[in-house]
């Protein structure tokens, strides 16, 4: 198998694109808010990725591995990782922008944990690996750019198919989550090098209230 990236489901995973902060049309500034609003993270295409690879992996774990396996306990801990450090990123982020920067690397390492574990699931069974192009993973692939995406697209395969189309659909679905996530990170640092954090946002604010009072008649 290949281990290129599976491609991007149109979206980096973010809220959407950062309003700019607007000038008045007098001399002074305004500061914008100490805590900005926040998107819903069920809205973010990272999490509903998360989400998935997390129902499906409790599922397979249940039905192809043993009970007693220490496999099943890293599997489902990894899974579920992944998607409560985004959940948890995305909270964060009102006061802390740093954490939700660590937060969603945890994320992101958690996925990639899970994303061996699959590969070794295969590869101890002589199971095969999909080619990343091959006509299954595209067809993964394309079920993954439908908005919202929810366990319910895959459900029926989830269900019915052997371990082996199982596990490689949770592969493609890891790469694309990773994907996501990795332009999240970016996006968050460009943020952070360029507003700093919480604490910069205070101190800003506060000499911005002390000039507009000092300059009061």
């Amino acid at each position: 198998m290949k281990n290129g990236n599976y491609g991007s489901s149109g979206n980096d995973g973010k809220y959407g694109k950062p309003r700019e902060h607007q000038q008045s049309h007098d001399s002074h500034k305004t500061a914008g808010p100490l805590l900005p609003p926040r998107g819903d993270y069920h809205t973010l295409l990272s999490y509903q990725k998360a989400s998935v690879i997390y129902e499906i992996t409790y599922r397979f774990c249940r039905r192809f591995l043993s009970r007693g396996d220490r496999t099943v306990d890293q599997m489902v801990q990894a899974a579920r990782s992944g998607k409560q450090n985004i959940i948890e990123g995305s909270k964060a982020a009102t006061t802390s922008k740093e954490t939700e920067i660590k937060l969603t690397n945890v994320a992101r390492a958690s996925l990639e944990e899970l994303l061996e574990d699959y590969r070794d699931f295969l590869s101890t069974r002589n199971l095969p690996a999909w080619d990343k192009d091959c006509r299954e993973a595209q067809y993964v692939r394309k079920l993954g750019r439908s908005t919202p995406f929810s366990f319910e697209l895959l459900r029926e395969f989830t269900e019915t198919r052997p371990a082996e189309v199982v596990a490689n659909i949770v592969i493609c679905l890891i790469h694309q989550a990773n994907f996501l996530l990795d332009q999240q990170l970016k996006g968050l640092e460009k943020s952070f090098l360029k507003e700093g954090g919480f604490r910069e946002r205070m101190t800003h604010a506060r000499l911005m209230v002390r000039e507009q009072q000092r300059k009061k008649p």
